[in-house]
């Protein structure tokens, strides 16, 4: 029987494990140059005994930007700083991707810089408010991407992937979830596009799959993760029909499954049953992360390898609170408490102080 603990092959990368430290925005990095800090790459290196660490979403472009405090992929500067983290993980034998996340409507003209206003495929705010420098501001009507900008913002992400192994990280992870950009032209509430871009499942997939070959052909698909959430309502995303969001899901893998990426990685919501299916038509690797709401995943879920449901299991707020998440796992416990109230900036209370197991 396999296991979590087993070793396993991520198109052609050996991991030790098959347990995924999940990606966690975190807003510690410099402000406004976004780039990584010597606490995060304490942070990072703490956890390397994951199989696999996903990075907090890294805006691909300065118009990708959603809250104060996250890091970028698209400067020199940026590229150098994050070159520390990926060598501390390293040093401590682990294996890092950066996640690519482009925000899209999710964000405010105030947290993005020289005049830049937030993107989306379709003029259509999201309900709720964000986070910036000046506290809570209601989220405004995004700018509809023209085909010239969508051409500009599928090359902003490869052009981020390429920075991504210059920096020294393993791989990429493409985030389609939690109501981000691709997610937003995924949803039919988020575009009301009528050209090839929307207009129904197989436009509003495609958007996704061209992100997605351009990043493999940038840097290899064996480097080249894509993340996806059916049906998780986050950041006002409304995928509420079954049988549309089943047809999008099911083009959006049939468009990504030829391109031989590295893995999927898929967010439970509820609502939506399409875990099995997607697994079956998935040819590689398939990272779970399991629907627990409203507690975090836990070491329930790795029964989900055990039984086929998944190659591997990743987990968030565990993670966050239990630097040496996997020994204790095999340990059965016990396991720190996570503090919400530092999961967002601050500094290393609640950051890099979680105590791991004496050894």
């Amino acid at each position: 029987m396999t296991t979590v603990f087993d070793p396993i092959d991520l198109s052609g990368k050996a991991l030790a494990n098959r347990i995924v430290m999940a990606p966690m925005t975190r807003n510690r990095a410099t402000a406004p140059a976004a780039t990584a800090t010597e606490l995060m790459a304490t942070y990072y290196a703490q956890r390397a005994s994951a199989g696999l660490i996903v990075t907090e979403g890294i805006q691909p472009s300065a118009v990708g930007q959603a809250y104060p405090g996250t890091p970028g992929l698209h400067s020199p500067e940026q590229v150098d700083a994050w070159r520390k983290v990926t060598d501390a993980v390293h040093a401590q034998g682990g294996t890092i991707f950066a996640q690519l996340m482009h925000s899209g409507r999710i964000s405010h003209p105030s947290v993005l810089p020289d005049d830049l206003v937030p993107v989306g495929p379709s003029p259509v705010a999201a309900a709720g408010q964000v986070i910036t420098y000046q506290g809570p501001q209601d989220l405004v009507t995004p700018k509809e991407l023209d085909q010239n900008d969508i051409t500009q913002t599928i090359a902003d992400y490869a052009a981020a992937a390429r920075n991504a192994i210059g920096a020294g990280f393993d791989g990429v992870e493409i985030h389609g979830a939690n109501g981000y950009l691709i997610h937003q032209f995924l949803a039919p509430n988020a575009n009301v596009r009528t050209d090839s871009w929307g207009g129904g499942a197989a436009g509003r997939a495609r958007f996704g799959i061209e992100v997605a070959r351009a990043v493999a052909d940038a840097i290899g698909s064996h480097r080249t993760g894509f993340r996806i959430s059916p049906g998780n309502p986050y950041n006002d995303i409304a995928e509420t029909d079954p049988a549309d969001a089943q047809e999008t899901y099911t083009t959006l893998i049939a468009g990504l499954a030829p391109l031989d990426l590295a893995y999927l990685h898929m967010v439970e919501a509820p609502g939506l049953d399409l875990t099995a299916r997607l697994r079956k038509d998935w040819p590689t690797a398939f990272i779970l992360n399991s629907l627990t709401f409203p507690e975090s995943t836990g070491p329930a879920a790795l029964a989900y390898v055990e039984d086929g449901t998944a190659d591997m299991i990743a987990f968030g707020a565990l993670f966050l609170a239990n630097p040496d998440l996997p020994a204790r796992l095999a340990a059965s416990g016990p396991y720190n408490t996570p503090d919400p109230a530092t999961f967002y900036g601050g500094d290393h209370r609640g950051y890099t102080d979680y105590p791991a197991l004496p050894s």
